[in-house]
C-alpha cells in the first residue's frame, strides 16, 4: 500500500515550476518540428478542453510518436515511465517536465493503472499507446486494454490520434531523425458506455471494454491511414 500510496501522489503533484517548463520545451519543440519534419497537426479542435482524458496515439511505429504525440494538445499531457529513469540526475527532472511520473516496475499492473485512474479522476490528460510497443506496418497491431479500461473505469473520453511519417523520419535502429514529413490528425473522442447508478457506478463490463478497443482501433485506423496521406506516405 505504500508504495502505491507514494508513486499516486507523484503522479498527481507535477509541480508549477515542472509545468512552466513543460510548456516551453513544448513551444521549442513545435518550433524544431515544424522546421525539421514540416508538422502538420489536424482536428486539434477534438481535444477536451478541461476534465481528464485519454490521448491515444494510434500506430506505434516511431520513438518520435512520444514527443510528436504532445503537439496534439495544447494542454500539459502525463506519461507514466520507469521509476529507475527519473532517479538519474538531469533526466530525472526532465521526464517530470515534460509531464511523466514514475512507476515503479516492481508494482503490478493493477497498481500502475489506479495511478493513472487517480490522475485521470483530478482532471489531467493521459497518454497512453494502445499497441503498446512499437510496430511495424501499415495496419493497427493488436490492441492492449489499459486505454478502454482506464476510460471505463473513471468515465473519461479517449481521443484517438494518428501520426504519420514519423517511421520515415525515425524508424527502428536510426539514430538519428531525418527531415522527413510528420502528418498529426486528431479523431474525435470516444466516449464510455455509462457504467448505471449501482455502487462504484455499476459493475464494469468486459464485453463494454473489448466494444470499446474494438471502436477504438477502427477510428486509429482511419486516423492513421489519413496522417499517412498527409505525410505523403504511399500506402
Amino acid at each position: 500500500m505504500g508504495a502505491v500510496a507514494s508513486a499516486t501522489n507523484t503522479a498527481v503533484d507535477m509541480g508549477r515550476g515542472a509545468r512552466v517548463t513543460y510548456r516551453i520545451l513544448r513551444l521549442l519543440l513545435t518550433a524544431v518540428s515544424k522546421v525539421w519534419f514540416r508538422v502538420t497537426v489536424t482536428g486539434i479542435e477534438h481535444v477536451p478542453s478541461c476534465g481528464g482524458y485519454i490521448l491515444a496515439p494510434g500506430a506505434h511505429r516511431s520513438i518520435l510518436d512520444t514527443p510528436i504525440a504532445a503537439l496534439a494538445s495544447p494542454r500539459v499531457l502525463r506519461f507514466m515511465g520507469a521509476e529507475n529513469y527519473f532517479a538519474i540526475p538531469g533526466l530525472g527532472f526532465f521526464l517530470r517536465s515534460m509531464g511523466g511520473f514514475p512507476v515503479e516496475r516492481a508494482m503490478t499492473d493493477r497498481a500502475a493503472l489506479r495511478v493513472a485512474e487517480v490522475l485521470l479522476a483530478s482532471g489531467e490528460p493521459l497518454v497512453v499507446f494502445p499497441e503498446g510497443t512499437r510496430q511495424d506496418g501499415p495496419t493497427i497491431g493488436e490492441m492492449k486494454e489499459g486505454a478502454s479500461f482506464l476510460a471505463c473505469r473513471t468515465g473519461v473520453p479517449v481521443v484517438p490520434v494518428g501520426i504519420g511519417g514519423a517511421a520515415r523520419a525515425m524508424p527502428k535502429g536510426a539514430r538519428f531523425p531525418r527531415p522527413r514529413r510528420i502528418a498529426v490528425v486528431v479523431g474525435a473522442p470516444i466516449h464510455p458506455p455509462a457504467r448505471g447508478d449501482g455502487p462504484g457506478g455499476g459493475r464494469l463490463k468486459r464485453s463494454a471494454i473489448r466494444g470499446l478497443t474494438d471502436e477504438l482501433r477502427a477510428n486509429l485506423q482511419v486516423l492513421f491511414d489519413e496522417a499517412q496521406r498527409r505525410a505523403d506516405v504511399s500506402p
